[in-house]
């Protein structure tokens, strides 16, 4: 008999605000590992004030994420807010923004994960060790991903409350060792360090501290209560990160503070000596005893080391998620979103952007990855702003569970201010990053020009509008029992066209959310011909059915191309649900003239049938019938 459970509600993973604020910080906290020595090597003595100009920007932003997340609680972030208020291009522009992003998180975690090893080999610290280690666990982190490897939920929530633990017992320690306020005032010199253009560079390559928002957003479908829980989360870590982002380099700057160096210049080793590693340069600076700074540099060495590996690790995961996401909507060719036929897993982006954070490390200059990291992240943030304020014109009338407080009335509606002051912020941000940075502004023109002509070729080719919106979108179930079983096998007979209708009655009837599905698309070889005899016309066929069911049922499906001889496809299934032990076998019924089509394939597996077999009837007033299993009848 085939095994049938209960739905189980628990297979939906709920989160709450705290569960929420531990993912987000968790990408956040990652980021003063590196984002510390690469500000302070632009604004030197107003360090702590261009993480607060930065950080008055990100209030304005998480508020604006709130905002629209509420609204919209799906994934996508400021690619699904430029969707709703704008169209389908200004959402490819946000996508590919954060695919960037995810490129530079990628490769700049990776990055400095050598250089807080480096305790332990200090060949890690520098050239070539560091661009070496670094490729090294992008490679690794691939690999897994390839394979389907998942992350911990629990385990990053734990590493992230161990992080701010630590970030603020150091805090702690250095405000009651090294804090000093006269020493904070003489590191500024007005005007020439730092420089008026590098102070400004400062807070735009400082906002990549702010960044980890958008885990929120692509959480929030998810989320337990979207309306409470969202801006609760997002305020737990505007509170954490604005605290730590305010002491944390003062502490750093009593500790390492501005001076001359032999060439005249003015510099301080948190941006020069420690850049790679600016956390260590705190802990080696505090004044403690030789053995509790030795002590406490291995704990930091290997805290940061695994936040940065989780982090690069998450870019990845976020490159594949964004991938398959972009997919859905029609957005990205074929090729690069294609599922592993074994793994199920889109390996051809994983592995593609892995490449590319590779060669984006190659030259081991992290104030490029910084800056490029800020090119695309300040576009994204700009488009969000953006919708926000469009969705307030474009649907004044629509309930929001959920609004910043500070709005003015223009034109009739209501325009929220933090919209307002983020999007000027961030969009200064992004024109201070090309304007004093020309290698930065040619490589993040050259990727927007690559992905938009990608983009505007692969949309004309499919024959799609450039700005509508087309989704691949999985149809109403037929009548499924309020059941689902544990495994099912979807049979494609090479006599039958893709259905829509089979796939999303095996959705429905699939309890496990990650795999559970197994695509037989059966190709029939003629006899008079080897098993293994070329058909590639006919295998493409096959495939492109394995394809389609994956795009509509996601990454839980499986697939492969079964080679039988005529007359054998019924038997070939019978014996694969016995093999496999599959609970269920769904299988489509094409009608004609509102006359059922009963092939020999279904009549000899209805005949055969080891489990209970679903029978899915296509075309107007489709209906869904259940066969018992053999054993069952007999009973």
């Amino acid at each position: 008999m085939a095994e049938r459970i209960p739905r189980d509600q628990s297979l939906s993973r709920i989160y709450g605000s705290g569960a929420l604020f531990a993912a987000a910080y968790g990408n956040v906290g990652s980021s003063i590992y590196y984002a510390l020595g690469v500000t302070a090597a632009f604004a030197l003595g107003l360090t702590p004030v261009a993480f607060m100009i930065a950080g008055l920007i990100f209030i304005c932003t998480a508020a604006t994420y709130a905002e629209a997340t509420v609204m919209y609680p799906e994934a996508g972030g400021s690619s699904s807010f430029g969707r709703h208020a704008f169209n389908e291009l200004v959402s490819f522009i946000a996508a590919w923004a954060q695919m960037l992003n995810y490129t530079i998180t990628v490769a700049i975690s990776a990055y400095f994960v050598p250089h807080y090893l480096a305790v332990f080999w200090p060949a890690l610290g520098h050239a070539p060790g560091d661009i070496v280690g670094g490729a090294a666990v992008i490679v690794l982190l691939a690999w897994l991903n390839v394979r389907g490897g998942q992350e911990s939920a629990r385990l990053n929530i734990i590493l992230a409350v161990a992080d701010l633990a630590t970030q603020v017992v150091l805090v702690g320690i250095g405000m009651f060792l090294v804090f000093n306020t006269s020493v904070l005032i003489d590191n500024i010199h007005l005007g020439v360090a730092p420089t008026w253009p590098d102070f400004a560079l400062g807070i735009a390559v400082g906002m990549i501290a702010y960044t980890g928002i958008e885990t929120i957003s692509n959480m929030s479908e998810e989320a337990k209560d979207a309306a409470r829980s969202v801006p609760q989360g997002v305020a737990l870590v505007v509170i954490a990160v604005l605290g730590l982002y305010l002491f944390i380099p003062l502490v750093a700057l009593s500790a390492m503070p501005v001076h001359l160096d032999g060439a005249g210049n003015y510099v301080t080793e948190l941006g020069t000596t420690f850049a790679d590693d600016p956390i260590l340069g705190i802990v080696e600076n505090l004044g403690l005893t030789q053995g509790l700074t030795d002590l406490l540099r291995v704990y930091v060495g290997v805290l940061a080391a695994v936040i940065l590996i989780i982090a690069t690790n998450a870019g990845l995961i976020g490159v594949s998620r964004l991938s398959y996401s972009m997919g859905q909507y029609r957005q990205l060719p074929e090729a690069i979103r294609q599922i592993h036929p074994t793994y199920r897993t889109p390996y051809v982006a994983i592995i593609f952007f892995a490449i590319l954070a590779i060669v984006t490390l190659i030259p081991g200059q992290a104030s490029f990855l910084a800056t490029m990291y800020s090119f695309g992240a300040m576009l994204s943030f700009t488009i969000a702003h953006a919708a926000v304020i469009r969705l307030r014109q474009k649907q004044p009338d629509r309930e929001r569970a959920w609004q910043p407080k500070g709005n003015i009335r223009f034109r009739g509606v209501l325009i929220p201010l933090t919209a307002v002051f983020g999007g000027f912020g961030t969009f200064a941000a992004w024109l201070v990053v090309m304007a004093l940075n020309p290698v930065t502004l040619a490589v993040g023109l050259v990727w927007l020009a690559i992905g938009l002509v990608a983009y505007m070729v692969y949309r004309r080719h499919q024959e799609l509008p450039l700005t509508g919106t087309v989704k691949v979108v999985l149809p109403e179930p037929l009548g499924v029992e309020e059941i689902e079983y544990k495994s099912v096998i979807v049979a494609f007979p090479a006599d039958q066209p893709f259905s829509e209708e089979v796939m999303a009655t095996a959705a429905k009837l699939t309890s496990d959310r990650r795999r559970g599905i197994h695509i037989t698309a059966l190709l029939t070889v003629p006899t008079h011909l080897p098993l293994e005899s070329s058909m590639a016309e006919e295998e493409t066929e096959a495939q492109s059915k394995i394809e389609r069911a994956k795009l509509i049922a996601g990454l839980r499906v499986t697939g492969r191309v079964e080679r039988v001889r005529p007359g054998q496809e019924g038997y070939f299934l019978a014996r694969q649900a016995r093999t496999s032990k599959a609970a269920a076998i769904v299988i489509g019924l094409r009608s004609r003239r509102g006359i059922p089509q009963y092939g020999k394939t279904l009549e000899t597996l209805l005949r055969e049938r080891p489990c209970r077999v679903i029978v899915v009837s296509e075309g107007p007033g489709a209906t869904e019938v259940q066969y018992t299993p053999r054993e069952a009848v007999r009973a």
